[in-house]
């Protein structure tokens, strides 16, 4: 057999929804547990319409800022944190996550969620990350945020909108578009 070397990656299309959300996939961390939050937006396209057919998926520490080793990510449990969630947009381009807020993995840095999107067009899935609009000391010497334009670091934070509800909205391409990163794969 002939390598043929890689093939261009698929585009995600609407079929996308059908096969990868599952039952808890939101949910986190339990709503009723004392430290959960919220974490929710609109995934927006480049002239500002919701798009109704995105993935998205989060990552991210515990409240000490620990990787989770826990198994079972696919299968909830109410009282456990696994630190991986995947939620599909409703109609109108809204997701939700019921996490916990993390700590920072290391010094220096401030507390983040790792956040992918997936959805149509997009050949490669992108990243981004959510800090906290109420960690003001902790963004401004995370070596990450401080090296983004300072006119585009707001797109990079999740805006506190209730108590323990914070609000993020992933704009993907044109005017106030969300920071997109790029890990050195390539395409």
């Amino acid at each position: 057999m002939r390598d043929t070397g890689q093939t261009p990656s698929q585009t995600v299309g609407p079929f996308f929804g059908y096969a990868l959300p599952y039952a808890g996939g939101p949910e986190v961390r339990a709503a009723w547990q004392p430290d959960a939050i919220r974490l929710h937006g609109v995934v927006l396209d480049g002239a500002g319409a919701p798009i109704s057919d995105a993935i998205i998926e989060i990552w991210g520490a515990d409240a000490s800022g620990r990787t989770s080793t826990e198994r079972g990510s696919f299968h909830r449990d109410q009282h456990g944190f696994t630190g991986f969630g995947r939620s599909a947009v409703d109609r109108d381009g809204r997701y939700s996550f019921t996490t916990v807020k993390p700590g920072a993995m290391r010094d220096g840095s401030a507390p983040y969620v790792l956040i992918a999107v997936f959805g149509r067009g997009v050949t490669h899935h992108l990243f981004t990350r959510a800090y906290f609009g109420d960690e003001p000391s902790a963004n401004a010497t995370d070596p990450l945020l401080v090296s983004v334009d300072p006119a585009r670091r707001d797109t990079l934070v999740a805006v506190p909108d209730a108590p323990r509800s914070y609000r993020f909205d992933l704009r993907l391409q044109g005017e106030r578009e969300t920071v997109f990163l790029d890990y050195g794969v390539s395409r």
